[in-house]
């Protein structure tokens, strides 16, 4: 039993590289990961919550659903996707979690952005 289920493991990794299942390996690491970026900061919430934490002078913990209007679970949701690509940074402080922009990682990333922007060329008809 196991040496066959040792061979759906080989066949799905072939299926995986040769079919093309995910081609993000054949992309660079800052493509993948401008890709990733955009993914997240698709969601128009996730851009307020964003606007609201980096306005704030200290971390902030359970302003996001009076100032956002969401429910608390959604409002949940996007934080860990804001905090899935390092944007943002989380500690706990008693029962809540309080968060802040990560200025590392946004500038990293302010970076990539500025470089993508200023290597394109705008040499269309």
């Amino acid at each position: 039993m196991t040496f066959l289920f040792n061979i759906h493991i080989v066949i799905l990794q072939y299926v995986n590289d040769e079919m093309g299942i995910t081609k993000t390996q054949i992309f660079t690491e800052q493509q993948n990961d401008l890709a990733q970026f955009f993914k997240v900061l698709g969601h128009p919430a996730r851009v307020a919550i964003l606007q609201y934490i980096s306005k704030q002078d200290a971390c902030i913990c359970n302003d996001l659903v009076g100032e956002i209007g969401l429910a608390q679970a959604t409002i949940s949701q996007h934080l860990k996707e804001l905090k899935s690509i390092g944007l943002l940074k989380g500690e706990v402080e008693g029962k809540s979690m309080c968060y802040c922009i990560n200025v590392e990682r946004w500038t990293q990333l302010q970076n990539q952005l500025n470089s993508f922007f200023n290597k394109t060329k705008s040499n269309c008809c």
